[in-house]
């Protein structure tokens, strides 16, 4: 790839072409996830948290592999002890020993793109992570994707524009695999709250999309739902679960504080294109009513769903709204089984499932 940074274009050194990043719906070769360990991402609750990632291991280990990150060889034991009371089938689960800040892999793991020319590969585009710039302790994650090429003996390239290192995280973005990707202008382009990408431009990142991902067109949604600490990550709001199609997050209540930003979102969708021009279909995903814990509002939302080989794993919180929002997404995931996972402890973090993992596609020709 050509890298003249000077005149706005993103470096991804060692790069050759026809590279993209896969739709999560196309088939992985595994997904990773780091086992709980620090008492601050789920205050007073980590203990229940160890058995929901126990089931999300069960589920998404009968079509990959799941790969998880563990601290220590103590921490690994202690993590087999919970699967196999869950009655995980080990032989599909791969322990590293590689240590972590934290437990949201999807915004500090590998984002793995696969290219066909001029030769079949799998390589780690290396973006940087800084804790959505609101935390401090990150250092240890942002080195989860270099330890793990030199683990796997994988390819890896950073990621820099105009002579600096890009900052992104995986919940900023959504692809559909064609070349068209969702994020928003909150979580990346406000210039005051949680910046990281000093003075960049949606031009900017639009270069950046095109020359590490192969995204052609980007949909630029404007702003969260309520609660989210990452200032507007796109995974709670809107997904795309096809090619052409996305869910989209919409609140009924317009007393609810997630009312008028998600009516807004669902405005530029409805002029929203996609790579070859046509326009968006948007399927409504709804809202569970707002779910409080020691009185702060939590980011509760259906849309932090993850899609495996073997099935969609969906998020509840003991609301009316599960049933439907299950039913939605059983009618367009009719490949595989579409499965309700008890994220009410786990959204206490401020995330849920889709935060936790991060796929790695098989490396096949489209």
């Amino acid at each position: 790839m050509n890298a003249k940074t000077k005149t706005g274009q993103a470096e991804m050194r060692g790069m050759g072409t026809g590279y993209r990043m896969p739709a999560e719906w196309e088939p992985h070769e595994a997904t990773w996830l780091g086992w709980p360990h620090n008492v601050s991402d789920w205050p007073g609750k980590l203990a229940p948290i160890h058995w929901v990632y126990a089931e999300i291991v069960r589920k998404l280990s009968e079509g990959e592999f799941v790969r998880i990150l563990v601290q220590s060889k103590v921490h690994e034991n202690r993590a087999r002890r919970f699967l196999r009371r869950a009655h995980v089938n080990l032989d599909q689960v791969q322990f590293f020993q590689i240590p972590t800040n934290r437990g949201w892999t999807r915004d500090f793991g590998p984002i793995f793109v696969t290219q066909e020319q001029p030769c079949l590969q799998r390589t780690i585009a290396r973006f940087r992570f800084n804790a959505w710039a609101r935390y401090s302790d990150w250092k240890k994650d942002d080195q989860v994707p270099v330890r793990l090429a030199k683990c796997l003996k994988h390819p890896m390239v950073p990621v820099t524009y105009k002579g600096n290192d890009v900052v992104l995280e995986g919940g900023s973005i959504d692809v559909n695999g064609a070349g068209t990707l969702l994020t928003t202008e909150e979580c990346l382009l406000d210039p005051h709250i949680q910046v990281r990408n000093v003075d960049m431009t949606r031009y900017d990142y639009e270069t950046i999309f095109k020359d590490a991902l192969g995204i052609t067109n980007t949909v630029w949604l404007n702003k969260g739902i309520a609660g989210d600490d990452t200032h507007g990550h796109v995974d709670d709001i809107c997904r795309f679960v096809n090619p052409r199609t996305v869910v989209l997050c919409q609140e009924r209540n317009g007393y609810d504080e997630n009312h008028r930003p998600l009516a807004e979102n669902r405005e530029r969708l409805e002029g929203a294109l996609l790579q070859d021009g046509s326009k968006v279909e948007m399927i409504p995903l709804p809202m569970p009513s707002p779910l409080m814990f020691d009185g702060r509002r939590l980011p509760a939302s259906y849309a932090n769903f993850y899609i495996g080989n073997a099935a969609v794993l969906v998020p509840t919180f003991n609301d009316p709204n599960d049933r439907v929002a299950l039913g939605i997404l059983s009618d367009i995931f009719r490949d595989r089984p579409v499965v309700g996972i008890h994220a009410v402890d786990l959204v206490w973090g401020f995330g849920t499932i889709h935060c936790l993992t991060q796929q790695q596609p098989v490396l096949s020709v489209s």
